[in-house]
């Protein structure tokens, strides 16, 4: 069983998420695999650099491009974007936006969709971009799954904290400089292995 993880990751926040998810799905064994793909880069490379993400981008350059047509293959695609201005990167909407022929057939109807995203900041539209992204799912007929309250730490309040029922999330800071804590790597290996469990059920 093929876990497509497809994402967006300027400065490496939403890569270490997908790595997270990765291993949760991993950890289903029964033949589930995750696989990693990033979306094509819209932007020049001197605008990365500008942005200080061309040593980011390059440090991702090991792992191969989505392709449209690769998301027939999967039995569950887990989409990864960080925020912009409360909705998902434009590199995310453009690849999304090339997807109108397998709407048109009807080929991802009965896939299990899930997201997970980055913010700068605690408020930074983490919601939003995960519910936002929910309705072109939708739109495919994914099965859309997010992360359920049996994942304990999204009730915490003795630290900050991403994540939220609609799907795991990290908060990057103002600057970039946080990573994705312990916390939030949980939620994301929790949503893995259970986006995995309910594609199994689903194959099966």
């Amino acid at each position: 069983m093929k876990v497509l993880i497809v994402f967006y990751s300027a400065y490496g926040h939403v890569h270490k998420m997908a790595e997270a998810v990765a291993e949760g799905v991993n950890d289903v064994g029964g033949g589930a695999e995750a696989v990693l793909r990033r979306v094509p880069e819209t932007l020049s490379d001197d605008i990365l650099e500008q942005m200080g993400a061309l040593e980011a981008q390059k440090s991702l350059s090991h792992i191969p491009t989505a392709t449209v047509d690769e998301l027939t293959t999967a039995d569950a695609v887990i989409f990864g974007t960080p925020t912009r201005f409360g909705n998902m990167c434009g590199q995310m909407r453009q690849f999304l936006d090339a997807t109108g022929p397998l709407w048109f057939n009807g080929s991802l109807i009965g896939k299990v969709g899930s997201v997970f995203a980055s913010t700068a900041t605690q408020h930074g539209g983490q919601e939003s971009t995960l519910l936002s992204f929910h309705i072109t799912l939708l739109h495919h007929g994914f099965v859309v799954v997010g992360l359920p309250y049996s994942f304990q730490g999204q009730m915490r309040i003795d630290e900050i904290t991403g994540g939220s029922p609609y799907g795991a999330t990290t908060i990057a800071g103002g600057s970039g400089e946080r990573m994705p804590s312990e916390n939030e790597l949980d939620a994301a290996r929790f949503q893995g292995k259970h986006v995995a469990t309910i594609a199994a059920k689903l194959a099966g």
